[in-house]
């Protein structure tokens, strides 16, 4: 059965130090936990970073771990650091990320600055789609996190126009950003304007991963306007997609869209299934970097289902 709800978190997890056998064997002792690093040393790391946006990224993770520890006021100063890291003409995408931080602080005015430079850098943008994608998050966030439904149109009427301009192949993924743009803002009679759009440029892709995203994201939109049954049916489509997608890094990120479409619309039980898969197929992804990405992408998931059961 479905239920209503949206749920966004972040952490961070502990590696495991492995156990060093003498010539006699292990002797069954367990593996040593590799020592947490304390806030301030945290804070040493992130100034250490060489690029700004390397900076930013840090300070959100232990401005992060401030606002879960309870410490608002180390939160605040973290994320103004963040923000402070980042120059004019920063990538929008960090930028976005610092905005939605202060939001989730519940800080509006440096939420609302910043969230206002990434809108600006994304007119920068080239690429519609990443244009689209950014346009929509920080719709977004204007609508569900601050409360500002006239922001959040205003951006998101902009997102629809910049996901026009993208080419055929691609509309399907940039109109999902934008309907789900609309969904997270809390405008369901605006995303229900482009449903009926999307599910129809979605079946016409021929990649999997971009079918199986654009569809995950018609279903939320599908679910949010009592369409339970019409949402179910799209989720079983995009879950087809996902599954049939040989690369292990597009793969894992389509299960991650989909498992965060069913637990949105509520059925726990699907998500936390293709989060094992995700996870399964994450560690398959070959680059170390992007397999640390794709395994961190689902462990956030994992938080969100775990904690919405």
């Amino acid at each position: 059965m479905f239920v209503s709800g949206w749920c966004r978190t972040a952490a961070l997890a502990a590696a495991l130090l492995a156990c060093l056998a003498p010539a006699a064997g292990c002797g069954g002792g367990k593996a040593k936990k590799k020592p947490t690093l304390t806030i301030a040393e945290r804070l040493k790391r992130a100034e250490a970073e060489k690029t700004p946006e390397a900076k930013a990224r840090e300070y959100v993770k232990v401005a992060r771990l401030q606002l879960k520890s309870g410490d608002r006021a180390g939160a605040t100063k973290t994320a103004e650091a963040a923000r402070k890291a980042l120059p004019e003409g920063a990538d929008p995408v960090r930028l976005v990320e610092v905005g939605g931080l202060f939001a989730e602080i519940g800080e509006r005015k440096p939420a609302k600055e910043t969230l206002d430079r990434a809108v600006k850098a994304a007119a920068e943008v080239a690429d519609p789609v990443t244009r689209t994608r950014v346009l929509s998050e920080v719709g977004g966030i204007f609508g569900a996190a601050l409360g500002d439904a006239a922001a959040a149109k205003k951006t998101l009427a902009e997102a629809e126009k910049s996901a026009a301009a993208a080419e055929e192949r691609f509309r399907g993924v940039a109109l999902a950003a934008v309907a789900s743009g609309y969904s997270e803002a809390g405008l369901a009679k605006d995303a229900g304007k482009l449903v009926a759009t999307l599910e129809a440029s979605a079946r016409g892709l021929e990649e999997p991963r971009p079918k199986a995203e654009a569809l995950a994201a018609a279903a939320k939109v599908r679910y949010q306007n009592g369409d339970t049954d019409e949402a179910a049916g799209l989720l079983k489509e995009a879950e087809e997609a996902a599954k049939g997608i040989s690369g292990a890094e597009n793969r894992t990120y389509a299960l991650v869209a989909v498992a965060t479409a069913w637990n949105a619309c509520g059925d726990q039980g699907a998500a936390k299934k293709l989060v094992k898969e995700a996870e399964k197929s994450a560690e398959k992804v070959p680059d170390p970097e992007q397999q640390k990405a794709a395994k961190e992408k689902v462990r956030l998931l994992q938080v969100a289902v775990d904690r919405k059961r």
